[in-house]
């Protein structure tokens, strides 16, 4: 038998940052996804094409999804017993969730495999325990959109509300070429909080306001919009030191391009960008910044949650 689980990455339109401290954010699944494959082994073997990525302060040991998978069978009182094979059409500290859907790929497939029949909260609080070595203290919201897809609306603390997204809409992820560490830019930014308390309560609650005004116009379907929501969003994550010279100058590359509006999504420091394109120009978009050496790609949301299938070869 084999259990095979794909679960997407993701963007985040808006409120990164604030969301750890408890702001609302706007995320969305996007169509690029991990995929882990569960089969019956001696021991636990991890297969991965990915980057061996460990927490900063871990030079040694097991992979993060190794010591994840190695405590549910412990919780189990069992051994472990499989063989896990990962590839991912994510790069590794882009922005996308590639940490995230490794988790909730590789849960969800050991748990089909098993036949423990872990439901998708059940997944998810198993994935987290492996972010948290990734990341040091994340939101959740990228586990929590890889598991459950859409567009989600997501608040520390409460239930993921799903929005109900009725026409699709092409966006435009450009990767900027550098990597970052999530757990150092959450730290950057939360250190801001510590100088301008007052300030940055304030900077959360209208986090709140731009996330729920671009729910709005999403559902609307109003892009011009939506983009100036994105773009002003970036310039208050410029303002807490979550964005960089090279990110700023891909920012305005994008709005050169004839674009809505963009901003970084994710930690930022690096990784990637979010580009809302006029309709029909998104591949000329891809095209344009090839040509100014980003590597960029296409999304349509709304994009389904983890899958998971089981077959007999």
């Amino acid at each position: 038998m084999r259990a095979i689980a794909e679960a997407p990455g993701k963007v985040i339109i808006s409120g990164e940052h604030f969301v750890v401290h408890g702001g609302m954010a706007l995320a969305a699944a996007i169509d690029r996804t991990t995929r882990a494959e569960a089969t019956p082994a001696k021991g636990l073997v991890v297969e991965t094409t990915l980057e061996r990525r460990r927490p900063a302060d871990q030079s040694y040991g097991p992979l993060p999804v190794e010591r994840v998978i190695r405590e549910m069978y412990r919780e189990r009182s069992m051994e472990p017993g499989v063989r896990l094979a990962i590839s991912s059409q994510l790069p590794a500290g882009a922005g996308l969730g590639s940490s995230a859907s490794t988790m909730i790929a590789s849960v969800a497939a050991v748990s089909r495999l098993e036949a423990w029949n872990l439901d998708v909260t059940s997944v998810i609080e198993t994935a987290m325990a492996g972010e948290r070595m990734v990341h040091g203290k994340p939101s959740g919201i990228d586990t929590a959109v890889s598991a459950i897809g859409g567009v989600v609306q997501f608040r520390v603390g409460d239930a993921p509300k799903r929005v109900d997204l009725q026409r699709r809409t092409k966006l435009v992820v450009a990767y900027s070429g550098k990597r970052r560490s999530s757990g150092k830019l959450i730290h950057k930014v939360s250190s801001m909080r510590d100088v301008y308390p007052h300030l940055f309560r304030r900077l959360c609650d209208s986090a709140t306001l731009i996330s729920t005004e671009a729910t709005d116009r999403l559902l609307s379907g109003n892009l011009e919009e939506l983009g100036e929501l994105l773009t002003y969003n970036h310039a208050v994550l410029g303002m807490v030191g979550a964005s960089n010279p090279l990110l700023d100058s891909l920012v305005d590359l994008c709005l050169s391009y004839g674009c809505h509006g963009a901003k970084l999504t994710g930690a930022g420091g690096g990784g990637s960008v979010l580009a809302v394109p006029p309709r029909g120009e998104e591949e000329a978009t891809v095209a344009r910044l090839a040509r100014s050496g980003f590597s960029s790609f296409v999304t349509e949301i709304p994009c389904g949650g983890v899958r998971v299938w089981a077959t007999g070869d």
